[in-house]
């Protein structure tokens, strides 16, 4: 408990809570927060301008992060026939069908990404109730569901993540590890916010992000300028 009251008044001292910082500032104060014992992730929370109740106006879609989020991306894929060896081949961690299936409706979920075929995809709506609030249901404009398993897999491997907002309109998402270069933490920001832009609904007139805000797991929110 003293240990987490003095890092939090060492925060207050480096860090102006009345002020907007460029993301390179924010990614410098990083840098000078007093240290976890294990390597904090670095988010991006974002609040949008969007209507939530107006279905046409979620924002979604994919980025693949030049430098990754700092961690190992276990990949189940869900396929048959040919396939299989395809995924296999291409580095995916779990491979199969009614019989990852039934591992995964037993409680098994040691995996962050879900790839599938489109004709798996009738029978992984068995577990629609174990992905779906997980985050880990594939689908096609995610392009999880796919019949190039192969490029799926590497891309998943390679950082690619997914974005989504939620009810509040809002979107949060890990860009990295505080162990990360300045460099690195920023360049993967700016792919994710030029993503986000990217995705912005046509009836949205104006600017999509609200507001930005930084963050460690453990340390204070940094307000971004737009």
């Amino acid at each position: 408990m003293n240990t987490n009251s003095k890092r939090m008044k060492a925060n207050y001292k480096i860090v102006d809570h009345d002020k907007k910082y460029s993301l390179q500032e924010s990614f410098d104060i990083i840098e000078k927060l007093p240290k976890t014992k294990f390597d904090e992730s670095v988010e991006l929370h974002f609040h949008l301008a969007i209507d939530t109740k107006a279905n046409e106006q979620s924002v979604r879609g994919t980025v693949i992060l030049p430098h990754g989020i700092g961690k190992k991306v276990r990949v189940a894929v869900f396929c048959k026939g040919e396939l299989l060896s395809k995924a296999e081949n291409s580095g995916a961690d779990l491979v199969g069908s009614e019989d990852l299936i039934d591992k995964v409706s037993k409680g098994f979920l040691d995996f962050d990404v879900v790839i599938a075929a489109p004709d798996m995809m009738r029978d992984l709506s068995k577990l629609g109730k174990v992905l779906g609030p997980r985050g880990l249901m594939p689908t096609p404009k995610a392009g999880t569901v796919t019949m190039d398993i192969e490029k799926a897999v590497k891309e998943a491997k390679a950082g690619k993540v997914e974005f989504k907002s939620d009810k509040q309109g809002g979107i949060h998402i890990a860009i990295g590890k505080r162990s990360f270069s300045k460099e690195k933490l920023l360049e993967n920001a700016q792919h994710l916010i030029d993503a986000i832009n990217h995705a912005k609904p046509m009836a949205v007139k104006v600017n999509l992000i609200k507001s930005l805000s930084v963050s460690t797991t453990m340390g204070p929110g940094l307000r971004i300028a737009l």
